[in-house]
């Protein structure tokens, strides 16, 4: 035995695994999908090999890291607590019912932990993307307490997506306003579009309004709403189908700048 540890990880729908020193420094990690084992030295390469061996599902290529690209260079500048890219689906409900979970006992359930199931819903779908010259961004924080569900960088564009639990209830949709079972309809078009045009303002670029119903019971849209995408939860990894629009250079590039939360502090 070597002494080394493999520890797999998986992020945004991509699985790595790390070799890892026994103290616990990591000197290569192998990328199933690229094929690639990107080592750290040179000098334990057979090591790293023969640790791997199991895992390993089909031939690879052995090398240093690539070189970084100057979006993964600007990443990398980022100081942790201004780079939005670790955040979670739900982040910010996460941290409020961290804060304060509310009374243990209550006679309806906290919709904030429905609205955090929804995000979840829809974060996992998205991160899925991931590899596919996809990325999302969870929980993107704007002035005033807003924030953006989902952001969504790629190849077809980019899009804020906002999720609704829609707790199998039938929603009815017009140009602004939704309306969920029998309660009174609300603008919540407004908001959805609001988001992404404030998004568009940061980063200089068209970013397309998204709304992603979680669970409904039925949909009733007599008109479709003008510019909104309305989608399903099982139906938002379609966005990957879309056209071109951004070259993989132009999708690093904004999303660099979309994780850097300093992006987002005037808009």
């Amino acid at each position: 035995m070597n002494g080394l540890r493999v520890i797999p990880t998986w992020r945004h729908g991509r699985e790595q695994l790390y070799v890892c020193l026994p103290d616990g420094r990591n000197i290569a990690w192998y990328d199933r999908e690229t094929g690639r084992v990107n080592l750290l030295g040179q000098d334990r390469e057979d090591d790293v090999l023969r640790a791997l061996g199991p895992f390993i599902t089909g031939p690879v290529t052995v090398g240093p890291p690539p070189v970084p690209t100057p979006a993964e260079l600007s990443r990398l500048a980022l100081h942790p607590d201004d780079d939005l890219a670790p955040n979670r689906p739900g982040e910010a409900l996460i941290v409020a019912l961290d804060r304060d979970p509310g009374p243990t006992h209550r006679l309806r359930p906290d919709p904030r932990r429905r609205a955090l199931a929804a995000e979840q819903t829809v974060g996992d779908a998205l991160d899925h993307l991931d590899g596919g010259g996809w990325h999302t961004l969870h929980s993107v924080p704007l002035p005033g307490g807003d924030r953006i569900h989902h952001l969504l960088i790629g190849p077809g564009g980019l899009y804020a997506v906002h999720t609704l639990h829609a707790r199998r209830q039938r929603v009815r949709i017009t140009d602004t306003l939704i309306a969920l079972g029998r309660r009174d309809p609300y603008p919540l078009l407004r908001r959805v579009r609001s988001d992404a045009d404030r998004a568009s303002h940061a980063l200089t670029a068209e970013v397309r309004p998204v709304l992603a119903l979680v669970d409904p019971g039925a949909v009733s849209i007599p008109a479709a709403p003008r510019e909104v995408h309305v989608l399903t939860a099982t139906e938002v990894e379609g966005l990957s189908q879309r056209g071109g629009v951004l070259k993989p250079a132009d999708v690093e590039a904004l999303h660099a700048m979309a994780r850097d939360r300093a992006t987002w502090a005037r808009v």
